[in-house]
């Protein structure tokens, strides 16, 4: 296959993985009833299966992209706040962990790179929420709120968000990668198991 093909090939999977992460945008729910408006949806798993395959700048694409079209299908309720939040966590978690992964695909570094996307993540999100995403909102909260807020609201919710798109990820990918993607996860090389 040339380089020509390769592309047109590499691009028909990221158009699908953006497709299947639209659709997994329908299906968000909250989790923690004092803050409704926080909604998880699994969107991120294929953003975070296209960063591993073919690197960070593709996964963090199908984040941008995955937002846009659904922003172009549904329009938006939040004044694009909203959107804008999904893009700045989504490229949070998946952009450092394939960029890890990517340096040297194992086991270990898919684990350890959604372990510090997780973190980026929940760091990228306090401070994006605290000082932008609120206040472009028009929501002010007192100090203490706004306490209560990032400690039972954020932490929670997108520390287990991190865990469910990281856990999913990491059961889906090694089954995908050869047949869908053509790529070698090394998820079974010996030498990178984990002990």
């Amino acid at each position: 296959m040339n380089n020509s093909n390769k592309n047109v090939n590499k691009m028909i999977k990221i158009s699908l993985l953006v497709a299947i992460a639209v659709v997994l945008m329908y299906f968000d729910f909250p989790i923690i009833p004092l803050f409704p408006w926080l909604k998880i949806d699994l969107s991120e798993v294929p953003a975070l299966m296209g960063g591993f395959a073919y690197g960070p700048v593709a996964g963090g694409a199908i984040v941008i992209l995955k937002v846009l079209l659904r922003f172009l299908i549904k329009g938006t309720e939040t004044g694009f706040i909203g959107e804008l939040a999904n893009i700045i966590v989504g490229l949070a978690l998946v952009v450092p962990a394939a960029w890890i992964y990517n340096r040297n695909k194992s086991k270990k570094t898919a684990i350890i790179g959604m372990i510090i996307g997780g973190i980026v993540m929940e760091l990228l999100g306090i401070v994006a929420n605290v000082y932008f995403l609120l206040p472009a909102y028009g929501m002010q909260m007192a100090p203490a709120e706004l306490s209560q807020y990032v400690i039972v609201g954020l932490l929670p919710f997108n520390g287990l968000k991190a865990l469910i798109v990281g856990i999913i990820t990491y059961l889906l990918y090694k089954k995908v990668s050869v047949a869908i993607f053509k790529v070698d996860s090394k998820f079974n090389d010996s030498k990178n198991q984990i002990a």
